[in-house]
């Protein structure tokens, strides 16, 4: 599919510091994508960069085969939609969705008709007589975006649209932000530091660290296959174990040798000390009853099954993470998922023996890293 949007080489600098390092992205006609990062990684400036808001060092920016690294914002296709709303206050609903088509004299008629459709379409009709303050944030964060989305705009901008909002809106909300983009088909680009947020509704997921990108990939790419240490650890929870690499290709913590299924362009050098990435899901758990065995608990002779003891439990609802350490790892610790109905049935809490085995082919490599 051709590249609606195409990033190629951009660095910002401010001064001597390096915000964006060669950033190179390709993003696809009618595509949901989240630029999802820590604090300080560059994603709100890339944006703003995109926007022309920011200009960049250097690099060169293509829009639907236009080039507009040097255009102005007015200059440029696309609405965007801010964490604190920037709606004007003193405006009603109707003239702030209206702004942006009045600005371009529009005939009056189609500017009516288009923000009763606008306003019925981000759930809020009969709303247009109102002011900002007589609406809830989120109801507000509707009419930004009803406002962005006035002018038809190519491209959709979202620098965190969401993070202002209480939690239940803001679940909400990002699903009726989605379903409304595959409604109209319009390519988007949404800013988020929240791993949840950007794995619930990108197409895509740009993770971005110290001014690079360190992974571009489906929500499940980067949650199954992350590409490096800092991908792994920032998205999601993970279990960090130590290890060394057997002779054999195995992989050896404490006293125990797991197995793990290589990741592709990956060479485990024996002898080489590295870092076990696994998800707690991937460690998958069964009741041990005394004296029984990890045979009896999984089938005769499965792979990378170990006893251990349950040291802590957070309750989180539904389900709660165990805390769990074994002599075979060396007392390393783990945390795996149970459900509140598994711990009953079975009678287990802190103190109780589990059998574990540690999925190889959820088990990912990487060498000695640290943030």
């Amino acid at each position: 599919m051709p590249s609606f949007l195409k990033l190629e080489g951009i660095e910002k600098r401010f001064g001597t510091f390096t915000a964006l390092k060669g950033v190179d992205l390709e993003i696809a006609q009618g595509e949901f994508v989240c630029f999802l990062g820590p604090s300080g990684c560059g994603k709100t400036t890339l944006l703003r960069i995109i926007a022309g808001l920011e200009a960049q060092s250097a690099g060169r920016i293509e829009q639907a085969g236009r080039d507009i690294s040097r255009l102005p914002p007015s200059a440029r296709d696309y609405g965007i939609v801010f964490q604190s709303y920037a709606l004007f206050p003193n405006l009603t609903v109707a003239d702030n969705v209206a702004y942006g088509l009045v600005n371009r004299k529009v005939p009056k008629a189609q500017v009516q008709q288009r923000v009763e459709e606008l306003v019925r379409l981000v759930g809020l009709p009969g709303s247009e007589g109102k002011v900002p303050s007589q609406l809830s944030g989120g109801q507000q964060q509707r009419i930004a975006l009803a406002r962005a989305l006035a002018t038809s705009p190519g491209l959709l901008l979202l620098d965190e649209p969401l993070s202002a909002l209480d939690a239940i809106v803001r679940v909400h909300l990002r699903q009726e932000i989605r379903s409304l983009q595959r409604t109209l088909g319009v390519t988007t680009i949404m800013v988020t530091h929240d791993q949840e947020e950007a794995l619930s509704v990108a197409d895509r997921i740009v993770v971005m660290n110290h001014g690079v990108i360190e992974q571009v990939g489906t929500p499940e790419q980067v949650y199954r296959e992350p590409a490096s240490p800092f991908v792994a650890d920032f998205v999601g929870r993970v279990n960090v174990l130590s290890a060394r690499v057997d002779a054999a290709g195995h992989l050896r913590v404490g006293d125990a040798v797991l197995q793990v299924d290589p990741t592709p362009g990956s060479a485990l050098q024996p002898g080489g000390e590295i870092k076990v990435y696994l998800r707690p899901e991937d460690v998958l758990a069964r009741p041990l009853a005394p004296g029984g065995t990890v045979d009896q608990a999984f089938e005769a002779g499965a792979a990378n099954a170990l006893a251990a003891r349950i040291d802590k439990i957070e309750f989180l609802g539904a389900y709660c993470l165990a805390r769990v350490t074994s002599q075979s790892l060396g007392e390393q610790a783990l945390t795996t998922v149970l459900s509140m109905n598994f711990l009953a049935e079975h009678r287990l809490g802190v103190g109780s023996a589990l059998a574990l085995r540690l999925l190889p082919d959820r088990i990912r490599c990487f060498e000695q890293w640290e943030a």
